[in-house]
């Protein structure tokens, strides 16, 4: 094939991505709700230092630290947090109830360290919760408004949760946000806690809260906080951008209550792929491997972009395809020939292997990576052994059977 110009090596059925009118930001939860997560440990502060420190250079806006209202060991992680954030761009967010003496912890903290800290206040807002709980509108309504009114009488930013959203009426959605937007909330958020919600759901949700904004003719800002019960966290994420919110909350490898919430990691990917943000996302494997450690939750091997396997192929002929473009010197081309996500934009490269449905290439690959001249007889060993393989070999196996004696009877042996 003659040289191609790099636009015409791909045809893009994919819609264009209309960018959003506002910069989208980005609320990291995974030090509150991804520490949830039944399997999550709660990591130590010099750990957590570390995360929001790696947060910060993803260029994340802010970062929830914690539920005040937990006890003491959390209070003492939020206010060293919070003293920490003091010299990075990431800001700090606290987790309350919609109950004053949630709140108060925070203008304590606030007044000790003279660094500025917004309050997420949340309510459930659903009827079978209501039901479950045994509230009343009437007195959520005040409730939400009495407990805004107190913290921005502290000079405390806050955003208004509703928990559940997606389950919940309009008259009430209408009436829990008019009151915290009359009593100063800066921002309002939409939960879609139980992961109930579908993108059409999500895009005709989003409408109808913009509605409310407009409607009071206020400049306030809507978050959006989605769950992935259904697995449709990341996409919802997506849709509430596109209808229209201007703030998305994700965690680290989805971590989160359940079955987690939206991944922060591939919302940025995403949303690098579709040109919406330029951030440098260098540090967003080091980031997921991170979170992973010290939340003791298990990284999968196949996770997108991030897992072991993302970029690892023995297959012949798609190895053949990625080994023929770094043959030809091109780092673009081998990054994007048989493969959605390039490896280089996130500081990752493909990875050759050898195993049953290997071909000469591959062989070939591994051992010249090696310093192993690729000869017939070489190559012939090794894909004696990966032949009889369940699985790919490592690399010391490959090297193994090529130095092998001709004819010793090569016998794959189980670990």
């Amino acid at each position: 094939m003659s040289d191609s110009p790099r636009e015409e090596l791909i045809h893009d059925w994919n819609a264009p991505y209309d960018r959003p009118k506002a910069q989208v930001q980005f609320v990291d939860e995974t030090l509150r709700d991804g520490l949830q997560s039944p399997c999550a440990r709660d990591p130590e502060l010099k750990d957590k230092i570390e995360l929001v420190r790696l947060m910060d250079r993803l260029g994340i806006h802010t970062a929830d630290i914690g539920l005040p209202g937990a006890g003491e060991r959390a209070r003492q992680h939020i206010r060293t947090l919070v003293e920490e954030m003091a010299h990075l761009s990431i800001t700090p967010n606290v987790a309350c109830r919609t109950v004053i003496s949630d709140i108060a912890p925070v203008v304590d903290l606030v007044q000790a360290t003279g660094q500025p800290v917004e309050v997420c206040a949340f309510i459930g807002s659903s009827p079978i919760r209501m039901y479950a709980e045994g509230w009343e509108i009437d007195r959520m309504v005040q409730l939400s408004r009495d407990a805004v009114a107190f913290a921005t009488g502290h000079g405390l930013p806050v955003m208004f949760v509703t928990e559940d959203t997606t389950r919940a009426r309009p008259e009430h959605i209408r009436a829990l946000y008019t009151a915290a937007i009359e009593a100063g909330a800066k921002r309002i958020c939409i939960c879609d806690t139980c992961g109930h919600a579908t993108p059409d759901g999500v895009r005709r949700l989003v409408t109808y809260v913009k509605g409310i904004v407009r409607a009071m003719g206020v400049d306030v800002g809507i978050d959006w906080h989605g769950h992935r019960d259904r697995g449709l966290g990341l996409v919802n994420s997506l849709t509430a951008i596109e209808a229209g919110a201007t703030r998305i909350h994700a965690c680290a490898l989805g971590l989160g209550e359940r079955s987690g919430n939206t991944e922060m990691d591939l919302l940025l990917v995403n949303l690098k792929l579709n040109g919406i943000i330029d951030n440098d996302l260098s540090a967003l494997s080091e980031y997921c491997r991170k979170a992973a450690q010290v939340t003791g939750v298990p990284f999968p091997q196949n996770y997108p972009v991030f897992g072991a396997d993302a970029f690892e192929t023995g297959t012949g002929v798609h190895a053949a395809a990625v080994i023929k473009a770094f043959k030809k010197g091109d780092g673009w081309l081998a990054n994007r020939v048989y493969s959605g996500v390039p490896a280089d934009l996130f500081g990752l490269e493909q990875s050759i292997k050898v195993g049953p449905m290997s071909g000469k290439s591959n062989v070939a690959w591994v051992l010249e990576r090696h310093g192993v001249e690729a000869t017939d007889e070489r190559v012939a060993r090794v894909l004696e052994l990966a032949k009889q393989s369940p699985r790919l070999l490592s690399d010391g196996e490959v090297l193994e059977a090529a130095r092998a004696p001709v004819g010793s009877g090569l016998k794959f042996r189980p670990e």
